[in-house]
C-alpha cells in the first residue's frame, strides 16, 4: 500500500505500558510526531508534538495530571481539549480560546493505544477483537518501510504455545497494515495479530497481540522478542541495500504570531452550547450544585480557574455561575447556586424548576477573575457561595503542587459547600466557622500579614467581605495589583440622574446619554454590537477605554488605582463627571 500523510487508518502508536503515571510518550505516525500522555482521570491524549508558542516538543513537557506544561516558557494545555490554560508571560490574563493544540482521535484497547489522522472512521481493528483476551507483545522498531514489514510478517515463523516452530501457520491479511496468524501443531494451536505502525516512509514498528494470556508470560515475551528481532535484522539488511524512500512530509498549520502577544480578554456570551443536567444535589444549606454535561457526550470547552459561564434559564433570564472544576475536567462543568431571598427569578428558577435530564443553553467559559501561577504565596479567601471560583483555583494549584492557602468563612458547618472537595485539599484549607462579624477584619489581617514580593490574594463572597479584605490589605501595604476579587453583584446604589455626551472615536458617532439610561443601552439603541454580561458593573465584560473626559465610576470591578487613572469605564453602570466623554470604541 502507498502511505500518505492524510491516511485515516487506525494504527497502534503506543503500548498502554508506555504511559505510566505523569509521563509523556514520544510517538510517531506517518511522519508526524505525537505527544501521548495519560491524565490522572485515565484519559489518554494524542496531540501534535509541539507547543504553540515556540514549537518546542511537548513530549519533553511536564505531565501534571490534568494539564501538560511546556518546559520552555511554561504554557499549559488542558487534558482532553488541548486548550491553553495559562501563559506565564501574561499571568494576569486568561489565554484566548483560539490557542488550542491539534488533537487526534484515540482509543485504548487490547493493551495498545490507537490513533489516526482526523477524519478517521469508527475504530474497528479486526473481527472478533472484543471477544478475545489479548496479551500485548514488546514492540519492535524496524528501519524498513511498512509494506516490506507486512510482507515479511506473512512469512513469519509464528510459534504456537508449545514452541513447535514446525507448526503449520496460516496468515490472514487485515485491512490497513495488519495480519492475523494462526499456528497449529499436534499439541495445539495459538493465534496472534500483528500490526505495523508506519512511523514514516522508511521506519516502522511491529506491534503484536497474542490471543490469551500465557501462563509463562515472561518466557513467551522473550521467545517472540527473539524471533521478531531476527526478522527485524533481516528486514534492515534488505532495506539498507535499496534506495531510501521519499520522506513523508505532513503539513502543519502555521502558528500565528498573535499567539505570543497579549491574548484577548473579552469573550462574548453567545449561546454556543447545549448542556444536559447530569446531576443535581444539595451541597450545603441553601446551596444547590448542578453538574452540566455536553448534550453530544463530547468534552466541553477549555476553561481556566476563576472562569464562569452564562446559564440561560427557562424563564428567559440569564445568570452567571463560576465553574468549580479542577484542571482537565472537561466532561462536565459543576456550578453552585445559592437560593437568594431577594432573587429576581434566577436562582429560584434553577433550584425549583430545573431537574436532572433537563437541557439548558450555556455560554462558553470566560474569565474576568484569572489566577496567576507565578507566585511565591497565594492566599485564597472565600465567603459562603464565593467558594465556587476559589475552589477551582485551589484545585488547579494543588494539582500543580504550587503553594497556596485557602480560608473559607461560613456561618455554620452546614453551610460548607462542596465539602468533599474541600476536605480533599487537606491541610491547605482553614475553615472559619461562625466567626463574629467584628472579628473578621482581625482574622483577615492575621491571615494576610505584611505584603512581600510575589504574594497575591484572591477574594470572592459577599460584598461586605470583599470590602473588608480590600481595605485590610491596603492598610497592610498590599498593592492593588496583588489583590484580586470578584463580586457576584454590585450592591451599591447607582446614581443615573446625570446627562452627558459620548463620542465613540472608532465608530465616528456622538450619542446623547439622558438620565435614566446607561451608556451601554444607548449604544445598543444606536445599532452597535457591544458585549456585556452582568450589567451591574461587577463582571468587567463591557470594559471600554476612555480617551478624554472624567468617568463617574459606579462599578465594583475596577480597583482604586484603575479608577484614579480614569482611562477605562464600565459602560453598564458608570457615567461621566464631565459634559463629554470620548470612548475608544
Amino acid at each position: 500500500m502507498t502511505l500518505s500523510t492524510t491516511d485515516t487508518t487506525w494504527y497502534p502508536v503506543a503500548s498502554s505500558t508506555d504511559l505510566p503515571l505523569r509521563h509523556v510518550f514520544h510517538g510517531q505516525l506517518l511522519g508526524r510526531e505525537l505527544a501521548i500522555w495519560r491524565a490522572d482521570d485515565g484519559n489518554v491524549n494524542v496531540w501534535e508534538n509541539r507547543c504553540l508558542h515556540r514549537g518546542v516538543r511537548l513530549s519533553i513537557g511536564i505531565n501534571e495530571g490534568g494539564e501538560l506544561k511546556c518546559q520552555y516558557h511554561g504554557w499549559r494545555y488542558a487534558n482532553r481539549s488541548a486548550g491553553c490554560t495559562y501563559i506565564p508571560a501574561h499571568p494576569a490574563d486568561a489565554p484566548a480560546r483560539r490557542i488550542t493544540n491539534t488533537t487526534y482521535p484515540v482509543v485504548e484497547a487490547f493493551g495498545l493505544v490507537w490513533s489516526a489522522n482526523n477524519g478517521a472512521g469508527e475504530f474497528a481493528p479486526f473481527a472478533d477483537a472484543e471477544a478475545g483476551d489479548w496479551f500485548a507483545l514488546r514492540p519492535v522498531p524496524v528501519n524498513a518501510p511498512a509494506d516490506a514489514v507486512i510482507e515479511a510478517l506473512e512469512q513469519f515463523a509464528f510459534a504456537p504455545a508449545d514452541d513447535d516452530f514446525r507448526a503449520e501457520t496460516v496468515a490472514e491479511r487485515l485491512p490497513g497494515l495488519g495480519i492475523r496468524m494462526t499456528a497449529r501443531s499436534v499439541k495445539g494451536s495459538s493465534s496472534a495479530v500483528f500490526f505495523v505502525q508506519p512511523v514514516d516512509a522508511g521506519r516502522s514498528v511491529i506491534r503484536g497481540l497474542l490471543e490469551g494470556t500465557p501462563e509463562d508470560a515472561i518466557e513467551r515475551l522473550h521467545d517472540h522478542n527473539a524471533t521478531l528481532t531476527a526478522l527485524r535484522d533481516r528486514l534492515e539488511r534488505a532495506a539498507a541495500r535499496k534506495p531510501a524512500p521519499e520522506p513523508l512530509t505532513p503539513s502543519f498549520e502555521k502558528v500565528s504570531v498573535e499567539l505570543s502577544t497579549m491574548p484577548e480578554i473579552t469573550i462574548g456570551s453567545a449561546l454556543t452550547l447545549r448542556a444536559v443536567v447530569k446531576r443535581k444535589w444539595a451541597t450545603a444549606a441553601g446551596i444547590t450544585a448542578f453538574e452540566l454535561a455536553a448534550l453530544d457526550g463530547n468534552h466541553l470547552p477549555t476553561f481556566q480557574p476563576g472562569a464562569h459561564i452564562d446559564v440561560h434559564l427557562p424563564n428567559g433570564l440569564s445568570r452567571q455561575y463560576s465553574i468549580t472544576n479542577g484542571p482537565g475536567e472537561l466532561l462536565s462543568y459543576t456550578i453552585g447556586v445559592k437560593r437568594d431571598l431577594a432573587s429576581k427569578g434566577g436562582s429560584e428558577a434553577l433550584i425549583d424548576s430545573v431537574r436532572e435530564g433537563d437541557v439548558l443553553a450555556i455560554s462558553e467559559p470566560r474569565n474576568n477573575f484569572p489566577l496567576r501561577r507565578d507566585t511565591i504565596r497565594t492566599v485564597l479567601i472565600a465567603g459562603g457561595i464565593g467558594i465556587t471560583p476559589i475552589l477551582s483555583m485551589a484545585r488547579f494549584l494543588a494539582k500543580s503542587n504550587l503553594p497556596y492557602e485557602l480560608h473559607y468563612i461560613v456561618r455554620s458547618q452546614d453551610q460548607i459547600a462542596f465539602r468533599d472537595q474541600i476536605d480533599a485539599l487537606g491541610a491547605n484549607v482553614t475553615l472559619h466557622i461562625g466567626l463574629p462579624r467584628a472579628a473578621i477584619a482581625e482574622t483577615i489581617s492575621k491571615t494576610l500579614g505584611a505584603h512581600s514580593f510575589a504574594q497575591h490574594v484572591y477574594i470572592c463572597g459577599p460584598g461586605s467581605l470583599l470590602e473588608t479584605v480590600r481595605s485590610t490589605a491596603a492598610d497592610l501595604g498590599w498593592p492593588d495589583e496583588a489583590v484580586h476579587y470578584e463580586y457576584f453583584r454590585n450592591d451599591r446604589v447607582i446614581d443615573d440622574s446625570s446627562a452627558f455626551e459620548v463620542e465613540l472615536a472608532r465608530s465616528a458617532m456622538t450619542l446623547h446619554i439622558p438620565s435614566g439610561k446607561t451608556i451601554l443601552e444607548v449604544m445598543r439603541e444606536a445599532g452597535l454590537q457591544v458585549s456585556s454580561s452582568c450589567e451591574q458593573g461587577a463582571c468587567g465584560t463591557c470594559l471600554t477605554g476612555v480617551m478624554e473626559g472624567t468617568p463617574d465610576h459606579q462599578d465594583v470591578y475596577l480597583n482604586a488605582s484603575e479608577k484614579r487613572a480614569n482611562n477605562c469605564i464600565m459602560t453598564c453602570v458608570s457615567r461621566s463627571l464631565t459634559p463629554r466623554l470620548v470612548l475608544d470604541i
